[in-house]
């Protein structure tokens, strides 16, 4: 996918990228990189309090990155009803990713084009919904194009899906529901 090695390249040289998960189009970028998290968060006008998602192409890329009570690990993920967990954080993680929380929010992404992004670039990517902070999430690429081609470094091709909606965020530790799955 020609798409998919573009976008590595440009989030390997410190971009920031528009691209489709599971339910919603993304913006994100590497976590390792905090002047592009900090451009990330200027684009969506995001406040950093609000701390940001990690997904990641399987359970290994978020090595260092969270730290599960020995003998936890993360659910196998259903593509069709994607979960965001809020998990500890490793010692990978700075405050510009947690925002003012304790915790850091993760998921494990299926959907192809995301999961292909995360194994180029060997990573986890940040992740937050491409929207205006407040405003509605792109969930079409004429919008995804409209509001964020001028101001995202590439817009990766492909579609949302297949869930139709933002994810659900459960607590790790209680399995409690923080967020509803919204469709």
């Amino acid at each position: 996918m020609m798409s998919v090695s573009l976008a590595a390249d440009v989030l390997l040289r410190g971009g920031v990228i528009a691209y489709p998960t599971e339910g919603v189009f993304g913006l994100g970028c590497l976590p390792d990189d905090q002047l592009a998290i900090q451009r990330l968060l200027d684009i969506k006008q995001r406040d950093v309090a609000k701390g940001l998602i990690l997904i990641a192409a399987n359970a290994g890329q978020l090595e260092g990155w969270i730290s599960l009570p020995d003998g936890a690990s993360l659910p196998d993920p259903d593509p069709a009803n994607p979960v965001t967990w809020i998990v500890p954080p490793g010692p990978r993680v700075t405050p510009l990713l947690r925002g003012t929380h304790a915790n850091l929010a993760v998921r494990i992404t299926t959907n192809p084009t995301a999961v292909a992004l995360c194994l180029a670039v060997d990573s986890p990517l940040v992740s937050t919904s491409a929207n205006l902070s407040g405003r509605p999430t792109a969930r079409n690429r004429n919008v995804l194009q409209r509001q964020f081609g001028a101001v995202v470094d590439y817009v990766v091709p492909g579609d949302c899906g297949p869930a139709s909606g933002p994810s659900e965020i459960r607590d790790f530790t209680t399995g409690d529901i923080l967020r509803p799955r919204t469709s």
